[in-house]
């Protein structure tokens, strides 16, 4: 077949041009997470977010921080120094930093210059995460963390893990928000031919975007059968709920049963997985994964045959979202377009509400800082 006609052409590169993609500046009032709880130590931890070198560390007293990592002097990596109490000392010139940032040593200047100094971030530490706001420091308000309790619930097994990523943010989100590509890119692992197929519904609201799928009846693959009790079962049930909920957090929910039997007497076994994406470049993210489950709580085995398994599966994720990177920087935006089906609706309404929150964020640092007028200065009484 050839190409669509040129007046299709246009449509289709006009719809592409108000979704986000590769080349969408970044989010930044947004919370991201910067690593997992374990990696923050008293060694340092550099890493680049958002296009921006971040060292972390905890003080003495185990609170973390994240300092840009250049030396305010000639911008040689903090993360390269050493960490003296809750001083960085850098190990270039030997300039002092306390936590804040702050500037308190230059040792070929008998004082001090004031003043000088490196960005420090907002942080915070939840369960196994630790977030971090590179936007705005006045627009940090913790409220607008994405709900997680069930990360540090007792009564959700877990285990987790992290790629370095390939590819672009907004093409993972949109990987994960439909799930039509299990009968494919996961043939080999946890998708079955039905999935595809099977019947779906979206959910579109501010900032917030779902699709949910019921495979029913199934046949579940060996990393679900297993662990739930269901091989051999021809008519299982397999629940999905696929939720975007952040630029940095998506989530997909499942539930497994037998589906024949009454409802009274089901089975229910849930699993949750957590899909936490922090952009590195526009073209790598770090992809920090927590997985966990409500059954077979003490049962080591299972956790180690579905950690294992899973990997295996998002790895295939990875793989295929590096080889979708490629073409998109060896493609001409002349030649490149994009055809979406009914399944892509939600994916389509989040990449319109990145690329959004983008242009504001750009218009808005265009428009440069808020100024606020001193209050009118009243004449003294005489």
């Amino acid at each position: 077949m050839s190409l669509p006609p040129a007046p299709v052409l246009q449509a289709l590169k006009k719809s592409s041009a108000s979704m986000a993609n590769r080349s969408t500046p970044f989010v930044y009032n947004e919370w991201y997470v910067a690593a997992f709880s374990s990696e923050v130590t008293r060694e340092f931890l550099p890493r680049i977010l958002l296009e921006k070198r971040v060292v972390l560390f905890r003080t003495e007293a185990g609170e973390v921080v994240a300092l840009s990592d250049r030396c305010a002097h000639r911008a040689y990596p903090l993360s390269l120094g050493k960490l003296e109490g809750d001083t960085i000392v850098c190990g270039y010139h030997g300039f002092r930093f306390n936590a804040e940032g702050d500037c308190i040593d230059v040792p070929s200047s008998a004082k001090c210059p004031r003043d000088l100094g490196v960005a420090r971030y907002r942080v915070v530490e939840r369960g196994p995460l630790v977030w971090i706001w590179m936007g705005d420091p006045d627009e940090a308000d913790e409220s607008r963390l994405v709900e997680q309790e069930w990360l540090s619930e007792a009564n959700w097994a877990k285990s987790s893990g992290y790629f370095e990523l390939q590819s672009n943010y907004i093409s993972m989100h949109e990987n994960l928000l439909d799930l039509t590509h299990l009968s494919f890119l996961h043939a080999n692992t946890f998708g079955t031919p039905d999935y595809a197929k099977a019947a779906f519904k979206s959910e579109i609201g501010d900032g917030y975007f779902a699709l949910y799928r019921d495979v029913v009846p199934t046949t579940l693959p060996p990393l679900w059968a297993k662990p739930t009790g269901l091989e051999g079962c021809t008519t299982a049930a397999r629940i999905v709920k696929s939720e975007f909920k952040s630029p940095a957090f998506h989530q997909v929910n499942v539930s497994f049963y037998d589906n024949k039997l009454p409802e009274a007497q089901r089975k229910v076994s849930r699993i949750k997985t957590a899909h936490i994406l922090t952009p590195q470049t526009h073209s790598s993210c770090h992809y920090f994964i927590v997985h966990g489950r409500d059954f077979g709580l003490e049962d080591d085995s299972i956790t180690q045959f579905m950690h294992e398994n899973l990997f295996e599966a998002f790895n295939e994720d990875v793989e295929g979202m590096a080889a979708l990177e490629q073409v998109w920087q060896t493609t001409s935006p002349d030649d490149m377009y994009e055809i979406s089906v009914g399944a892509d609706g939600p994916s389509v309404a989040m990449r319109r509400y990145i690329k959004q929150r983008a242009d504001a964020e750009g218009l808005a640092k265009a428009a440069g800082p808020k100024v606020v007028s001193a209050p009118a200065r009243k004449e003294a009484a005489v």
